[in-house]
């Protein structure tokens, strides 16, 4: 019932139906391989082999026991927006905070040591991951309790992608008008001016052409680069000799970072405990940075001044370790 005693289930509202699980009904069962992959996942816990058997999977399904859905009784349901039960005035949120805190203090004392959970950043163009599966899950599952028609993989990728189907003219041009400055920068030998950047619009239809601006050169002392460059380093230094290689080109590093982890900054104590241990071996420590056995080289981003104090942007540096 609502707050002025209606039914809430009343026209236009469409009547859900609860769903009962069948092991039996691919889309179910797959839903449920999916969400318990990444549940899994983000609790570190290890997935074994038989899960994609979908034979085996129904038969550890079918050994839970799930409690029957009770509804609550007497419960109103407010329709009115502007309608509020709790003013903002008569929320204390000390007493919130403190209350957050002792639930989370009292939940850890029954986790492992060491125990960290692993969020997972949501990638819908890997067909590996089951995120899409997930999201397509949830999406029919929900489609069903409203019967509403249920929608592929595919589709559901493009609606979770917002995906405007393209019109193949236009990627076509496009395609061929990036494949013609292709040419150009295989061949070598090109200038800046040789290069072109291109508006197009078909609708109207409207081609413009212009000269790129070439990048914003930077100088020190008889050095020059651009965003575009790289500096590298051979062989498997440390933190130290990384400063020591920056400080001959007249730089004075104060911050290496990997990734969105801190290395080294000059204005942390504790960092230069760091400075003797090779750049590679901190980045696996600090930054948790995995090094497969094929990787050669790891890239960091070092802040540096010259010796007026003036900040000078260098390029990505790419240490060869191997």
């Amino acid at each position: 019932m609502t707050s002025s005693g209606a039914p809430f289930w009343s026209a236009p509202k469409r009547f859900p139906r609860p769903l009962e699980f069948l092991t039996s009904d691919p889309s179910q069962l797959n839903f449920i391989l999916a969400a318990a992959i990444l549940r899994a996942e983000t609790f570190g816990i290890p997935i074994p082999d038989w899960v994609k058997n979908p034979a085996k999977m129904a038969e550890a399904v079918d050994k839970v026991i799930v409690p029957d859905f009770q509804p609550k009784q007497g419960v109103k349901i407010v329709t009115d927006e502007k309608a509020t039960s709790l003013s903002s005035a008569s929320v204390d949120d000390a007493a919130v905070i403190e209350e957050l805190i002792a639930k989370l203090e009292a939940i850890s004392k029954t986790l492992q040591p060491g125990f960290q959970m692993k969020p997972i950043q949501f990638e819908k163009d890997d067909d590996t991951n089951y995120h899409m599966d997930v999201i397509a899950g949830f999406a029919n599952m929900r489609a069903r309790n409203y019967s509403i028609p249920e929608v592929d993989k595919l589709k559901a990728k493009f609606i979770a992608g917002r995906i405007i189907p393209a019109i193949a003219t236009s990627t076509a041009m496009a395609t061929g008008l990036v494949c013609l400055e292709l040419y150009k920068v295989l061949g070598g030998g090109h200038k800046v001016e040789d290069y072109r950047n291109t508006f197009a619009n078909l609708a109207i239809p409207l081609f413009s052409m212009a000269e790129p601006v070439p990048p914003k050169t930077i100088k020190h002392q008889d050095m020059a680069w651009t965003v575009w460059d790289r500096w590298t380093i051979t062989g498997n230094i440390t933190l130290r000799e990384l400063l020591d290689w920056l400080k001959e080109k007249g730089l004075n590093a104060y911050s290496i970072s990997c990734g969105t982890s801190l290395l080294y900054n000059s204005m942390f104590p504790r960092h230069k405990e760091r400075l003797d241990k090779k750049v590679v071996d901190v980045a696996r420590e600090v930054a948790k940075v995995e090094v497969p056995p094929y990787r050669r080289h790891l890239d960091v981003v070092v802040a540096c001044e010259d010796d007026d104090d003036n900040d000078v942007d260098i390029p990505l540096v790419s240490i060869y370790f191997r």
